[in-house]
């Protein structure tokens, strides 16, 4: 009896939920590791801080499931290439570049890694690992442009740009198209600095051309000089990539702003979902990656709305930028009446439309 009832105790401290063994519980996932490289510095407005408002963007949205890695101040070229292969061979499943001159290196990077994934902003080459996105930002410098027009009353603008590459070619005329729409005879004089990111030579660029008489100057870099420059001299300017007004609360006349975000956090999430694919996004005002807005003091009502009306036009199909009749600025005819630059025409545009000053750099 004795014999039974131990076993049946025995049984019953082995069934007993004290008793019960217990699974330990399966190890967290690792996180994805993510790498960011930037052409400049992180300062407080610009492409690199919008670029870097993006990566945090992805750590709030994903938390532990990511890791994130920015790597700054890295010129284009073989630095880049050896900056890139460095987060690939150390675990970092998905890479953001952010500069077109990162384009080759990231290619080359990844034939050696096919098994990271890489994101080339901006870029147009593609590989079954490396996706490309670029935006649309001549939708934002052409309602600029506008702007630039209804406060410009000589019609004589500026603009300091980086390299005569195809997005800033796009920007300059889009530019002149924005202002022509309101001053047929408005000009833009052109400064090329053969730079994204030099403050001096910025800003040197930029009260030269308040010496040659522009009145509102617009810029393709990555720093907030030009706008200090037209801060200090009284006169007005367009900011680029991010709102710049604690720069220049006076001077800035509104801002063309880039929102890399959404679009980001959308490439981490397919990665970890196992959903990545290599293809190629343009986005624009419709898709809110380009924004014009944060507007100055200077800046009447009047001028707002229609800037905000032509925004609005842009984003529902209504408005065409690259149409014709239009003619480069030697005298032939680009686009005919009744056409228009498709996607790929604009991705390799090389010339300069009517109103812009002077030369494409060779």
């Amino acid at each position: 009896m004795y014999k039974n009832l131990a076993a049946v105790l025995t049984a019953a401290c082995l069934f007993s939920p004290a008793f019960a063994q217990t699974s330990s519980p399966a190890p967290a996932a690792a996180p994805l590791k993510v790498g960011y490289v930037y052409v400049s510095p992180v300062t407080d407005a610009g492409w690199t801080r919008q670029h870097d408002e993006a990566r945090k963007a992805v750590e709030a949205a994903l938390g532990p499931r990511v890791q994130t890695t920015a790597v700054a101040d890295v010129p284009e070229g073989a630095d880049a290439e050896r900056v890139i292969r460095d987060l690939a061979a150390t675990g970092h499943g998905l890479i953001f570049t952010t500069s077109f001159g990162y384009m080759e290196p990231a290619l080359k990077v990844a034939r050696e890694f096919p098994q990271v994934k890489f994101e080339v902003l901006t870029g147009f080459k593609t590989a079954p690992n490396v996706a490309v996105a670029n935006a649309r930002y001549y939708e934002g410098r052409y309602l600029a442009g506008v702007a630039a027009a209804r406060m410009s009353p000589g019609g004589v603008a500026g603009y300091v740009a980086g390299f005569p590459i195809p997005e800033v070619i796009q920007g300059l005329n889009a530019f002149a198209l924005g202002m022509r729409s309101v001053n047929p005879k408005a000009t833009v004089k052109v400064v090329w600095l053969g730079t994204w990111f030099d403050p001096p030579k910025e800003r040197d660029a930029a009260m030269a051309l308040f010496d040659q008489g522009v009145e509102v100057v617009a810029f393709h870099t990555g720093s907030t000089a030009v706008m200090a420059a037209a801060q200090q001299r009284g006169k007005l300017a367009i900011a680029y990539h991010s709102d710049m007004r604690h720069v220049a609360p006076d001077a800035q006349l509104l801002a063309v702003t880039h929102h890399w975000g959404e679009y980001e956090v959308q490439r981490v999430r397919a990665v970890l979902d196992g959903r990545w694919t290599s293809g190629a996004f343009m986005g624009g005002v419709k898709d809110g990656m380009v924004r014009v807005g944060d507007f100055g003091p200077k800046v009447p009502g009047a001028v707002r709305e229609e800037v905000a009306a032509r925004q609005r036009e842009l984003a529902a199909g209504r408005l065409t930028i690259f149409a014709g009749p239009l003619s480069d600025n030697e005298g032939r005819e680009r686009v005919a009446r009744g056409a228009a630059l498709n996607d790929s025409q604009i991705a390799t545009m090389n010339f300069l439309v009517s109103g812009v000053q002077g030369r494409l750099p060779k």
